[in-house]
């Protein structure tokens, strides 16, 4: 997770967009296949320390990346960026960079679940009492609860994995979301296409609508996913706390042979692997 949101990372899905961008432009006519390969062979030599040097200078996070590049691009530099404003890039980036993250929760997701089935098929007949209230209440079997913690984590996958689905960029609309700049290069005839053009490039999905940037309800809808995880994995993770108390005594961690409990209560059995 660090990889997809660290300097370089971004930096390098801003280039591919410029690229991407270029290339489509090309087939427009508006610039040339040799300018489109000079920044393709130099699309991975992401310099932060010198773009960091630019923009303490110039004070502008991504013209910075741009003269960066253009630096190292004598044929292609002059058109990148050609017709965007900044939030193109950036905002397009964020969404790959959300989806990207997404994706890599899901896997993890998935594997906890796998997990939780081969515990469950264990302990399908496992008896144990449950509580309400913190009172011993019915039997049931130590499967069927881990089910209702597994259930939970099923339906965060099922959310999860229908927001990466839709997942959305930007797009390519110009400042405030008007495509004036793309108008006055393509003609308003050609909008449609481009964008497009680019949605495949990019394999992702734009808004029909913007203004300088996404809608932010995009944002709200991953933080509601991510919070529901969050609560779903904190329920699982507060009961075993509980549960393994010695006044209730239900799971317990492994206590090893020379395995030193409390400093100063050698009786007392600290937890270690369920202490978070």
């Amino acid at each position: 997770m660090r990889e997809i949101w660290s300097e370089i990372h971004k930096r390098r899905i801003w280039r591919r967009i410029w690229v991407a961008l270029a290339e489509v432009q090309h087939e427009f006519g508006i610039v040339q296949n040799v300018q489109i390969q000079d920044l393709i062979a130099h699309m991975g030599e992401v310099d932060v320390r010198r773009s960091l040097e630019i923009e303490s200078r110039i004070h502008h996070d991504l013209m910075a990346e741009v003269e960066t590049y253009a630096e190292q691009c004598l044929v292609g530099g002059g058109i990148i960026h050609l017709g965007a404003t900044s939030v193109d890039i950036k905002d397009n980036a964020t969404a790959l960079q959300i989806r990207e993250s997404v994706d890599l929760i899901l896997q993890r997701l998935q594997d906890l679940l796998i997990g939780f089935s081969s515990q469950i098929r264990q302990y399908a007949h496992t008896p144990l009492i449950t509580f309400t209230h913190l009172q011993p209440a019915e039997p049931s079997t130590l499967g069927y609860r881990l089910t209702q913690y597994g259930q939970d984590l099923l339906d965060d996958w099922d959310t999860l994995h229908d927001l990466k689905e839709n997942i959305k960029g930007k797009g390519f609309k110009g400042a405030v979301g008007t495509s004036a700049s793309y108008i006055d290069l393509l003609g308003r005839k050609n909008l449609k296409k481009f964008e497009l053009l680019l949605s495949k490039k990019l394999n992702l999905g734009f808004f029909d609508v913007t203004t300088q940037t996404y809608p932010r309800k995009q944002d709200i809808k991953v933080l509601n996913a991510l919070a529901g995880l969050g609560a779903s994995l904190y329920k699982f993770a507060f009961d075993l706390r509980i549960l393994q108390s010695p006044s209730i005594g239900e799971m317990a961690e492994p206590f090893g042979e020379s395995q030193v409990g409390s400093s100063a209560m050698p009786f007392k059995r600290n937890p270690i692997g369920f202490s978070y």
